[in-house]
């Protein structure tokens, strides 16, 4: 008898991880807008307290671990572009149950135009991970 609910069970189990691993794609649309509106409290609300950012390229290029270097860093993003508008591109998800990754293409038009490769790393929906990687070939994908 027990063993007719071990389908059901499991049926259940994945309904409910499919269901928090397509959310990723949401998250991370909310993270580069976030961005782009220069919110960045709401931007510091999706990362764990010791997340890490490589960014790639640029001005601001460096690695930035922890809540204060990363609010730090986007600050200075923020103030020196001002409000921008996005374009994503090619994005995609990969999840197991210890986490994601979401890559996408991503254009910020603001001050300058500012063409990114992405890739986030999600762990108990957190960002943990970021890699920011100025990419002029993206530019030319728009």
């Amino acid at each position: 008898m027990k063993n007719k609910f071990i389908p059901l069970i499991s049926a259940a189990f994945l309904l409910i991880n499919s269901n928090v691993f397509a959310d990723k794609l949401t998250q991370s649309k909310i993270h580069f807008n976030s961005i782009a509106s220069g919110d960045i409290n709401k931007l510091m609300g999706q990362y764990n307290q010791n997340a890490r950012l490589d960014w790639i390229g640029g001005p601001l290029d460096g690695s930035y671990s922890g809540n204060d270097e990363l609010r730090t860093v986007w600050k200075k993003f923020t103030k020196a572009l001002g409000p921008m508008k996005t374009s994503v591109s090619n994005i995609k998800e990969n999840s197991n149950p210890k986490g994601s990754t979401v890559t996408a293409d991503v254009l910020f038009k603001g001050k300058k135009t500012i063409p990114v490769r992405y890739t986030l790393l999600y762990r108990d929906n957190e960002i943990v991970n970021e890699i920011w990687q100025i990419s002029p070939a993206i530019a030319k994908q728009y």
